[in-house]
């Protein structure tokens, strides 16, 4: 039921159960808040929402008070301002002064707070709290003094991920927010998704950074620095330059990429591919054996840590595929080092990721040959453009680039692999050409396409009717992982991604992303797809190419060498 309500003296319509908040920024009234997270319980913790009530004392929070039909509002009254800002005054009495030295300087909603409600003294001097900041993980870098309790990063990963590293210590002044007994990042079961840096409104949290040795290898001559990047960087990377959401800069981030230096450019899609081919034998292999079933995918390398920590008796159902990040590390150090007559030890690996287990990954001992990483360097969507800025590059004024061969091309079914569902779809394609000798049509399977935390379906291939499940987003794994660890499962193949929406969406993405521009980012992917001539892995040619001079077939003896592995159990602080 609809009702009108009256909101700084003018009339706005509201519906029956909905919250001040909602209500208001649905007719175009914002109101700051700091706590608030859409689509999460509220909690009224920061005070930052609140609004004048006719008829009320106090004011009330706008984000957990329902509408009722004879409210009147004042949104943004002298007392409603003074109240915020005050709010922000004692904020910031407990915040360090260092805004130029910050990661997030002019992207934080404090900094940003603050400049509108015109705060421009300290009024409330004193004694502030001091904690040691925390470098440990591999990913994720951790600054105490910088976070102001908003709960977000709390909420994230208990409610949408799952896994809960941290919350809440202490009481009073003296709370803080940390992982378990406040220990180190690297010691908690943290899976590194970085969801929590994009839902942090200050730079309490923030990746890890490889500015400094990427700056020195692309400046020191004795070192080629190749580069590659994820299906889902060309595609949101134009945001954070103020173009459209979504649009496609493929080829324009080439052209970036060889101003800013680098000596050879690949495209990740191409590993796609790769994994594809090689995931569907895997998946074959144990299909006809009907062993370790179901297969679990392995290409989220947060995905990964969590079975490691939490559901260690499915290590045995993880593919042995590497990821097509690690795929394609091995292939820059082991396979374009000796056809280019270089030293492996001699390149710097460069990875462009929207992910920031990526970082984790990379440094795992699996991925170390003879003491030389597959992948020396990963960046953010974020670090990437802050990167380009650095080095004096006009995003507007570059002509289009391909990439580089051998690794360059690719097909649209590895692109979509920044969607979830894009392995399950792209998988489904060749599994199905390699067991009916036909092409499955249409390509598009669109039970592996939306949004649903969990969804399924199947394909029937001659004597078998394949049942597959995608799990959107860590939160949703739970019931479907007790099915089968009780033995209920009746899927064969299982695709997991962290990150809810999958790559798109990924930790590493700009902060203040909205589903508007993760949903045209999914779109354009397919988009892409839709209009490719070579949409399935298997008709890769440059594929077929790699397969014939060096890996010989899918899963033989030197492929299984280079681009598997396996994982053991990892122990933790709960």
């Amino acid at each position: 039921m609809d009702f009108e309500i009256e909101v700084n003296n003018r009339k706005i319509t509201a519906h029956q159960g909905e919250t001040i908040l909602s209500a208001l920024h649905r007719n175009g009234i914002q109101v700051p808040t700091l706590c608030h997270m859409e689509n999460f319980t509220p909690t009224g913790a920061c005070r930052m929402c609140m609004v004048e009530v006719e008829g009320k004392s106090d004011l009330i929070p706008a984000c957990s008070h329902p509408v009722e039909e004879w409210m009147k509002l004042k949104t943004h009254s002298p007392r409603v301002v003074k109240a915020r800002k005050t709010i922000v005054e004692l904020l910031l009495a407990n915040h360090p002064d260092d805004c130029l030295f910050c990661v997030r300087n002019n992207n934080c909603e404090l900094q940003t707070l603050a400049a509108e409600l015109n705060v421009r003294e300290r009024r409330f001097p004193g004694k502030k709290e001091k904690h040691k900041i925390d470098p440990s993980s591999t990913s994720i870098f951790r600054d105490p003094e910088k976070c102001i309790l908003c709960g977000r990063c709390v909420r994230v990963c208990e409610e949408t991920i799952g896994v809960s590293t941290v919350d809440f210590i202490g009481r009073g002044h003296s709370t803080i927010i940390g992982p378990t007994f406040n220990k180190s990042l690297n010691l908690s079961n943290c899976i590194n998704c970085g969801q929590c840096i994009r839902a942090c409104p200050t730079g309490a949290l923030h990746e890890k950074s490889h500015f400094p040795e990427l700056q020195e290898a692309l400046h020191n001559p004795d070192i080629q620095v190749v580069v590659q990047y994820s299906p889902s960087i060309p595609v949101t990377l134009a945001e954070e330059f103020g173009m459209k959401a979504g649009k496609d800069i493929n080829g324009i981030l080439n052209g970036i990429l060889r101003k800013i230096g680098f000596d050879k450019i690949f495209d990740t899609a191409f590993a796609a591919d790769l994994y594809t081919v090689e995931l569907a034998a895997e998946l074959q292999q144990r299909i006809d054996s009907d062993e370790q079933l179901p297969l679990f995918t392995s290409d989220c390398p947060g995905w990964v840590k969590y079975v490691e920590q939490f559901r260690q008796n499915l290590l045995p159902n993880i593919s042995h595929c590497k990821s097509p990040q690690q795929m394609m590390g091995t292939l820059i150090k082991q396979h374009y080092a000796k056809e280019a007559g270089i030293s492996p030890d001699k390149i710097y690996s460069v990875s462009l990721m929207p992910c920031t287990a990526k970082k984790f990954e990379a440094q795992r001992e699996e991925m170390t040959h003879k003491g030389i990483s597959e992948v020396d360097a990963v960046l953010t969507t974020r670090e990437l453009a802050a990167f380009i800025k650095l080095n004096g590059i006009d995003v507007s004024d570059i002509e289009t680039e391909f990439s580089d061969k051998p690794y360059g091309e690719k097909s649209s079914a590895g692109k979509i692999y920044g969607v979830s569902g894009g392995v399950t779809e792209s998988v489904m394609r060749t599994l199905y050409y390699k067991n009916m000798g036909r092409e499955l049509t249409p390509k598009k399977v669109k039970k592996a396409r939306g949004s649903k935390g969990q969804r399924e379906g199947s394909l029937k291939m001659k004597n078998l009717e394949l049942h597959y499940a995608i799990i959107n987003g860590m939160g949703h794994a739970k019931e479907l992982l007790d099915e089968i660890e009780k033995g209920e499962s009746k899927y064969h193949f299982i695709e997991v991604m962290a990150c809810p929406g999958g790559c798109v969406n990924g930790g590493g993405q700009p902060i203040d992303s909205r589903k508007e521009d993760i949903k045209a980012r999914g779109k354009e992917l397919y988009k892409i797809d839709d209009q490719s001539s070579i949409n399935r892995a298997h008709r890769n040619p440059h594929l077929d190419s790699l397969y014939e001079n060096l890996l010989e077939a899918p899963r033989s003896e030197i492929s299984s060498r280079l681009l598997h592995t396996t994982y053991k159990k990892r122990d933790v602080l709960p």
